[in-house]
C-alpha cells in the first residue's frame, strides 16, 4: 500500500523531529481506532491525555504517533501535537490538486456530505474522499484532511460548528472550491442571540473559498439573500437551490416512490435531469439539489450522481431503518436518534405522516442548547406530531415536559425521565404493524435504545 504518510513527510509538515523512519497508512487520534499502520495522534486535553494510551496504539499496530513528550516507540516529536495535526493537514490540502467542496448548515451536513461523497465516487471509483462520521470540528476537520491522499480527485468535508468565529477558522483548513450551505435553522440557540446571527456564522465557510469559488447557498430559506451576501466577497458565482421557482438548481416534479423514496425532475441551470433518491422526505430533496449543485461545479457526472442516489441506504442515527420481530408481526424503526432540532423534528415527522402504518410511535428525546426559548420550541412539536397521524409516543428527559404538557388528553403518551426508562415504555408500548420514529439530540442517548432493537435485546 502507498503510504499516506512518511515520517520525514510529517516532521517537515510539523516542523517536529523523528525518532526513526517509519510509514503510515492512516491517521487517527483514538487508541481504540488504531488500524495496523496508522499514525496515532496524542492529542492533550482537558478530559484525557493521548500520551497515556500510546502502548494501547502500538499494540494495536500504530506505525508511528505524533508526540508532544518522550516516547520509546517510532514517533514525530512536536511542541503542541494539536497544531501539529492542523499543520499536517495544511500540508494535505497543500499537496494535492483534488477538487474540495465543503458543506455546513443547521440541519442535513452529515447526510449530504455522505451523498457528495457516493455521487461522486461513482465517477471516480477510490479517488474520492471525505469525512468520516460526523468529523466535522476543530479536531475532525484537521484529521479528515491529514486522511485525504495527495492523489485524490475530490474531497469532501463536513464543517460543523456551535459559536461564531469557529467557521472561520475550519474554512481556511478546508480551502474548498465550492462550499455549501444546506439550510439555517435555530439550531446552538443558547450560544447566539437570533437566527440571524446563526446564519452570519455559516456563512463564515465562504471565507475560505479558493480563487473563483462557488458558494451555493440555499434559495428557500428566510436568511437567503443574508447568505448571498456574504458569499459576494469571496466567491466568483452563487448558486442557489430549492424547491421554489427562482433556484438557479430546483425541483420541478417530485412523486413519492412505492418503495417510499422521491422520484425528482430537477432543472440545473438550462438542463433537466430525472432520478430517484432512496431516502424520504423533502428536505432529502432539497439535499440533493445542493448536490448536484455541487457536482455539476466541479465537473462532476450528473448522470452518475443521479444513479448513486437510487443506491444510498440509511446513515446509523440519521434515517436508518429496519424492522424488529413483534409478537406474531414486525414493526418499522426509523433511526433518527443522532441528534435533534425543532427544523429536522418537523421533517422527520412528515417522513413519519407519510409511512403506511397501523400506527405511528414517537420516541422523542429533549432538544438541547435551545437557549431561553426551549420550552416554546418544544411544545410547538405538538403540531407536526398530530398533524402526523402519531397519536402514542414516549417522551424523553426534562426539557421535553413542554411537549408532554401540549400533547396531553391528544393521545397516549408517556414522559420519562431518561433513555432507560423509554426502553422500558417501549417495551411495553410496541406492537405489530408499528412505525415508530426515534429521534433526540445525540446527549439522551437513545442510540442505545435503537441498539438494543437492534440486538433484540429491549
Amino acid at each position: 500500500m502507498t503510504p499516506l504518510w512518511t515520517s520525514a513527510d510529517i516532521a517537515a509538515a510539523t516542523g517536529g523531529t523523528a525518532s526513526s523512519a517509519f510509514s503510515a497508512t492512516g491517521v487517527t487520534f483514538d487508541s481504540r481506532e488504531v488500524a495496523p499502520g496508522d499514525l496515532f495522534v496524542a492529542l492533550t486535553g482537558e478530559a484525557t491525555d493521548g500520551h497515556r494510551f500510546l502502548t494501547q496504539a502500538f499494540d494495536r499496530g500504530a506505525a508511528g504517533a505524533l508526540v508532544s513528550q518522550d516516547c520509546a516507540h517510532p514517533s514525530v516529536r512536536v511542541h503542541d501535537t494539536m497544531a501539529a495535526l492542523e499543520n499536517l493537514a495544511r500540508a494535505a490540502r497543500a499537496r494535492t490538486s483534488a477538487k474540495i467542496i465543503g458543506v455546513t448548515g443547521s440541519v442535513g451536513k452529515t447526510g449530504t456530505k455522505e451523498a457528495l461523497f457516493a455521487a461522486l465516487d461513482r465517477g471516480a471509483r477510490g479517488e474520492a474522499h471525505r469525512s468520516v462520521k460526523s468529523y466535522n470540528n476543530h479536531t475532525g476537520v484537521p484529521l479528515s484532511l491529514a486522511r485525504m491522499p495527495a492523489d485524490t480527485r475530490f474531497g469532501v468535508f463536513e464543517m460543523g460548528m456551535n459559536h461564531a468565529g469557529e467557521l472561520a477558522h475550519l474554512t481556511t483548513l478546508v480551502r474548498p472550491h465550492v462550499a455549501i450551505i444546506t439550510t439555517v435553522a435555530s439550531v446552538h440557540r443558547e450560544f447566539f442571540d437570533s437566527e440571524e446571527a446563526i446564519a452570519d456564522a455559516k456563512g463564515e465557510i465562504f471565507q475560505g473559498l479558493e480563487p473563483g469559488g462557488v458558494a451555493i447557498v440555499p434559495y428557500d430559506n428566510i436568511h437567503r439573500d443574508r447568505l448571498i451576501a456574504a458569499a459576494a466577497p469571496h466567491a466568483a458565482r452563487t448558486v442557489t437551490f430549492g424547491l421554489e421557482k427562482g433556484a438557479d438548481v430546483r425541483a420541478i416534479e417530485t412523486m413519492r416512490t412505492a418503495s417510499g423514496g422521491t422520484f425528482v425532475t430537477a432543472r440545473v441551470g438550462t438542463r433537466e435531469l430525472s432520478f430517484t433518491i432512496s431516502q424520504p422526505g423533502l428536505h432529502w430533496v432539497s439535499n440533493c439539489l445542493a448536490l448536484l449543485a455541487a457536482v455539476d461545479a466541479v465537473g462532476g457526472d450528473l448522470a452518475l450522481a443521479g444513479l448513486a442516489l437510487a443506491e444510498l441506504g440509511g446513515l446509523a442515527g440519521r434515517g436508518a431503518r429496519f424492522a424488529v420481530p413483534v409478537g406474531t408481526g414486525e414493526a418499522l424503526i426509523i433511526d433518527e436518534s443522532y441528534n435533534a432540532n425543532p427544523s429536522s423534528m418537523r421533517a422527520t415527522l412528515a417522513v413519519l405522516g407519510a409511512e403506511q402504518a397501523k400506527r405511528k410511535v414517537v420516541v422523542l428525546g429533549e432538544m438541547r442548547e435551545m437557549g431561553e426559548e426551549s420550552d416554546a420550541y418544544h411544545a410547538a412539536l405538538a403540531e407536526p406530531i398530530l398533524a402526523a397521524g402519531v397519536r402514542a409516543g414516549i417522551l424523553v428527559g426534562k426539557r421535553i415536559a413542554p411537549l408532554a404538557n401540549a400533547l396531553e388528553g391528544e393521545g397516549d403518551f408517556v414522559h420519562v425521565p431518561d433513555a432507560a426508562a423509554a426502553r422500558v415504555s417501549l417495551s411495553a408500548m410496541l406492537a405489530p404493524g408499528d412505525a415508530v420514529l426515534i429521534k433526540g439530540s445525540n446527549g439522551v442517548g437513545l442510540a442505545a435504545l435503537v441498539a438494543a432493537l437492534q440486538g433484540g435485546t429491549l
